[in-house]
């Protein structure tokens, strides 16, 4: 207890500093204002924003969009990692595909996106799924393939069949990877909401961010940059939360 409170107010007072320096760079024309505006500056906006609906309507799109792509790339990275990490031969073919487009940079894959699909939310969802798709694969294929050899003889003196033993043996292995992957593959979805926005016209952050740019509006601009903040700070904790109770039987 005395542990969390101390790295609390660590962090607490690592905030005021930030806030200090940036107060000061800005209130003392070190920087430009039109650049980067005051803390208040920047609070004044956000509070502005959220009570006009503006903001408040570009934020729940963006987490929209981001829980969407997350939640089709973990569905898709659990299922084909389980399949990749229990069938050596599946991963052997397989892994030539999966490291020529691995690399891809998901913004590189939005054009195209645009060409076959056009500017609609469904293209949008399905370029953060493909970018957001790999931690959570990567982590799966390593979990259910590091399972341990004696666990699989157990598997087979109990004549457990494939289903059973990825329900049984090869999940509960392979959850903490999988958790963890999840939760990098939530950061890279936030992250191509972003992208994805911008460069489709779609509503959300990234157009708030990419007109009040254009209009060096830059205290709204650092506003959506503290709800964007907020919203992988929050997204963060749900799932430490949730893997905190899914993995109790670690302890």
């Amino acid at each position: 207890m005395r542990r969390a409170a101390y790295d609390l107010a660590w962090g607490v007072l690592g905030v005021a500093v930030l806030l200090g320096l940036w107060h000061l760079a800005s209130a003392s024309g070190l920087v430009s204002r039109v650049f980067l505006p005051t803390p208040l500056a920047t609070y004044d906006a956000l509070i502005d924003g959220l009570g006009r609906g503006d903001l408040k309507t570009a934020t729940g799109d963006t987490v929209l969009r981001m829980i969407q792509g997350w939640l089709v790339a973990s569905a898709v990275g659990v299922a084909m990692g389980a399949v990749l990490g229990i069938w050596a031969s599946a991963r052997i073919y397989a892994e030539p595909v999966l490291e020529f487009v691995r690399p891809l940079p998901a913004s590189a894959v939005i054009p195209v996106a645009i060409a076959l699909f056009g500017l609609s939310p469904g293209m949008v969802i399905g370029v953060i799924a493909f970018g957001s798709l790999w931690p959570t694969l990567l982590a799966t294929v390593h979990g259910f393939s590091a399972v341990e050899p004696r666990l699989d003889e157990v598997a087979r003196a109990l004549g457990l069949s494939r289903i059973g033993y990825i329900v049984k043996i090869g999940l509960p292995n392979a959850m903490p990877d999988i958790l963890t992957g999840m939760r990098l593959s939530l950061t890279v979805a936030l992250i191509l909401a972003i992208v994805a926005e911008m460069l489709a016209g779609q509503s959300g952050l990234g157009t708030a961010m990419l007109l009040a740019a254009r209009s060096f509006r830059s205290a709204e601009i650092f506003a959506a940059i503290v709800l964007l903040g907020a919203i992988g700070l929050v997204s963060n904790l749900a799932l430490q939360g949730v893997e905190r109770r899914l993995l109790r039987w670690r302890a």
